[in-house]
Order: C-alpha cells, then sequence, then structure tokens
C-alpha cells in the first residue's frame, strides 16, 4: 500500500521537468546577453559551487532574493573571465531583471501545478526532498503551496545531498513510512529515480529538458512522464499494482 508520495523541488514542481540552467539561459537570451553556451554553462556551474560552498542564501531567502544572489554570482564570473563586461550602472538593473523572469517563470508553473498538489495532500501525506540551500520552506510558501507538505527534507539541512539514496529513507522516515510504501517523483534519472528505486520506493520519472543528456534504462522508474499534470493517472497505476 502506497501511504506517502516524496517529491523533488527544482525542476519538478516550477519548471514541469525543465533543468534551470534552461530558463536561466532562456532569460540571458531574453534580455540579449552576448554570451555563448560554454560560457554560460561556466558561469552557471560557478553560481551553484558559490553557493553551495558558503552561506549566501539565508533560510528567510525567498525565490526571487535566490536568483538575484545565483545570477550576480554568474555575472561576476562573466565579467572575471571577460565574457562580458557590465557597466556599473547595468549591473543592479540586470541582475533584478534576469531574477524577475525567472521568479515569473517559476510562479507560472506552480500555479499550474499547485492544485494536483492540493488534491494528493487531501488523501495522502507529501514531503519535498531536496538538494537545496536551507529556504525551501520560504520558498514554497511564498509560492503558497507549503500548507501541501507534510515534511520538508533539504540537503543544507540533514546534511546529506542527492544522488545519496539515505535522503529519501529520511523523508520516508519523516513521514513514518518504510520506502517502499513512498512513491517518488523527480525529474533527474540520475539524483531522483535511481537512488530512490535502490532503497526500494517506487518512482516516477518527469522526463523532460536536462542538464546534460544521461544513459538511461527506462525499466527503471515504475512510470514515465512529460508532464506535471499526467502525474495522477501515473499514481493511480502504481497504486493499483502495489
Amino acid at each position: 500500500m502506497i501511504k506517502a508520495i516524496l517529491f523533488d523541488y527544482g525542476g519538478t514542481l516550477d519548471t514541469n521537468a525543465r533543468h534551470w540552467a534552461h530558463v536561466i539561459r532562456e532569460a540571458y537570451d531574453a534580455h540579449q546577453l552576448p554570451v555563448s553556451e560554454e560560457q554560460f554553462r561556466e558561469a552557471y556551474v560557478f553560481g551553484e559551487r558559490a553557493l553551495a560552498k558558503a552561506p549566501i542564501v539565508k533560510p528567510h531567502d525567498d525565490f526571487y532574493t535566490l536568483l538575484f544572489k545565483k545570477i550576480k554570482q554568474e555575472l561576476a564570473w562573466l565579467e572575471f573571465k571577460e565574457y562580458y563586461e557590465i557597466n556599473e550602472e547595468e549591473w543592479p538593473w540586470l541582475v533584478q531583471a534576469l531574477a524577475e523572469y525567472c521568479d515569473r517563470y517559476a510562479q507560472r508553473h506552480i500555479d499550474r501545478t499547485k492544485p494536483t498538489l492540493q488534491r494528493l495532500a487531501g488523501r495522502l501525506p507529501l514531503a519535498l526532498v531536496s538538494n537545496f540551500y536551507g529556504n525551501l520552506p520560504k520558498v514554497v510558501e511564498t509560492y503558497g503551496i507549503k500548507s501541501c507538505f507534510k515534511q520538508i527534507v533539504e540537503s543544507a539541512v540533514v546534511g546529506v545531498r542527492k544522488p545519496d539514496p539515505q535522503i529519501f529513507a529520511l523523508g520516508a522516515k519523516a513521514c513514518g513510512v518504510r520506502p517502499e510504501e513512498t512513491i517518488v517523483v523527480g525529474d533527474s534519472y540520475t539524483k531522483d529515480i535511481i537512488p530512490a528505486a535502490a532503497i526500494g520506493c517506487h518512482t516516477v520519472w518527469m522526463k523532460g529538458e536536462p542538464w546534460k543528456q544521461e544513459s538511461v534504462d527506462e525499466t527503471v522508474p515504475d512510470k514515465i512522464i512529460t508532464d506535471f499534470l499526467d502525474l495522477e493517472d501515473a499514481l493511480a497505476d502504481i497504486e493499483n499494482n502495489a
């Protein structure tokens, strides 16, 4: 019997399985930043590592603030490498414009996701299991979906990061169930599906636009979907066969 659902957050609930690198790159293109794909990828990785290594993101930061801090790191890298020169007057406007673009993108997708989450939360405990920066409760509160989740298991808080399967075990434990009594929903085959399946969780892979192409075995996930709105049907199939 399925007793809880564990959701990844970034890329699963806020972009419909589109990696955030592609969303931010789209924002760059919309604002006509003359940056190559290789240069952008360097900057994106630098920004990710900067936020992971230092306590730049605070627990009270909403997603717009997180994006502002992350994009600021990316642009600083582009300028340091002399890929793109930003004049002093342009800096605040450009960082704000890019962060607002991405924040609006996330809000649109959360608005689309929310009714499904609310229906599921009405019949099963839901939890978030995410590699995040310690501010995920504030992010989901700002987007109006915090009440859908019984528990939030966040890597920066628990000290375990995907793809370590232990983070999913912690998610199941937080819901008071065994891993085999859960369904894990995530957009990353490597970080969500493989480790969750390894400890006995049922899985739904949201197959979309990844950061890089991976070698995958599509027999591993219980179900594969390409749109969050197909999730309830996929969950029903798993529950009927569990």
